[in-house]
């Protein structure tokens, strides 16, 4: 019996002891971050944190003492009085000042945080169901970032990646050693673009900019991960952000490769598109941008994303077809990708579509056709 005690009592110390380490890797608090706004919010937060425990210390300790001390079998009597002016200007002025004491740093913090002027980089960031739009201002730079983790990994088909639903195709590039201002709204619902390891959450709201910034310090350059972190839809779960800190030059390299690849990718609108390589591109695009909605076999979900597979939109219509993924449907949950693909992603699709799970129509969609269907 008392073998078995000595091994609990031993479990209990040596947990005790482990158990920095193993918050750390739990990780119960929230990240001290790497820009100089995260980590005064982080000490904000524990200033707060410990003034609250010491509160409840004192609070509990002299409650548990008085009863301790006083209770009714040593023969305490309780004392009869009807005011005390001493008492009330001392639990008045006590929880004064440390409201007060509290009061200052926050408000510093708070004027800290939402100090946007003086920017080097804009970014307009915009929500939808379900994926981010990123538009680097006066850059004439600008995508859609959508999550890359496959429907098969989605639905235990095959193995799940390392990065599990918090990898996409195109990164939200930065430079460090130099302030961002992060101009935030959404296209459809409410969503939030949260990078914890910034500090920046901010709510998405349809017709209005929120604002917030982030300056990266040199020496930080990396990958930082975030996610929607407001409700908005059945695939909430599949918003992951990926923010990637370069050096000044790297990302002025970046900016330049995303012009030219524009530039490259206006061109090959113009080009002529085999059969084939269209049914692989657009195998591809359907996978990133339509499989999450329409089905991986194009059998739809339901009433809300109808199946694809032998509907007659994409067997007769044509034109129809072509309208649909360029303007979207109003009054459903089809959007318009005029400006989340370009003209060949969308001819590709559209082919796909039109051809794939027993469609067989046997036709071809053209960026030209794509083209010539926006003027």
């Amino acid at each position: 019996m008392f073998s078995r005690t000595w091994q609990r009592l031993s479990s209990v110390v040596l947990g005790l002891v482990s158990a920095p380490a193993a918050m750390a890797d739990w990780e119960l608090n929230m990240p001290r971050g790497i820009t100089e706004v995260s980590q005064s919010i982080f000490e904000l937060h524990m200033l707060i944190f410990w003034i609250c425990v010491w509160i409840g210390v004192v609070v509990f300790g002299v409650m548990f003492y008085s009863i301790f001390k006083h209770r009714k079998s040593k023969g305490a009597v309780a004392s009869q009085f009807h005011e005390s002016l001493g008492l009330e200007l001392l639990w008045t002025a006590v929880p004064t000042v440390i409201l007060i004491a509290m009061a200052v740093p926050a408000t510093t913090v708070l004027i800290q945080m939402y100090d946007t002027t003086n920017s080097a980089v804009d970014i307009k960031i915009t929500g939808h169901q379900w994926k981010w739009q990123y538009d680097y201002l006066g850059e004439d730079v600008g995508f859609f970032s959508n999550l890359s983790t496959t429907t098969d990994e989605i639905y235990n088909r095959t193995e799940k990646g390392e990065n599990y639903l918090e990898e996409v195709d195109n990164h939200v590039v930065v430079p460090t050693g130099q302030k961002i201002r992060f101009l935030i709204t959404s296209n459809d619902v409410i969503h939030a673009w949260w990078v914890p390891e910034i500090a920046v959450k901010k709510d998405a709201i349809p017709g209005y900019i929120n604002e917030s910034w982030a300056l990266i310090p040199e020496g930080q350059e990396g990958l930082y991960r975030g996610k929607c972190a407001e409700l908005c839809g059945v695939q909430h779960g599949f918003m992951p952000i990926v923010l990637e800190a370069v050096t000044a030059d790297e990302y002025q390299a970046w900016l330049d490769d995303q012009r030219a690849g524009k530039i490259a990718e206006a061109a090959a609108a113009l080009g002529d598109f085999s059969y084939d390589e269209l049914m692989v591109e657009g195998a591809e695009v359907y996978a990133r941008s339509c499989a999450g909605c329409h089905g991986t076999e194009g059998q739809g979900m339901g009433s809300v994303f109808p199946a694809l597979a032998g509907s007659p939109i994409a067997i007769n219509d044509m034109a129809g077809h072509i309208d649909i993924v360029l303007n979207g449907k109003a009054g459903t949950a089809m959007q318009s990708f005029s400006a989340q693909l370009s003209d060949v992603e969308i001819a590709a699709v559209i082919t796909y579509e039109r051809n794939a799970w027993g469609n067989d129509t046997g036709e071809t969609v053209t960026p030209q056709m794509i083209i010539d269907a926006k003027k």
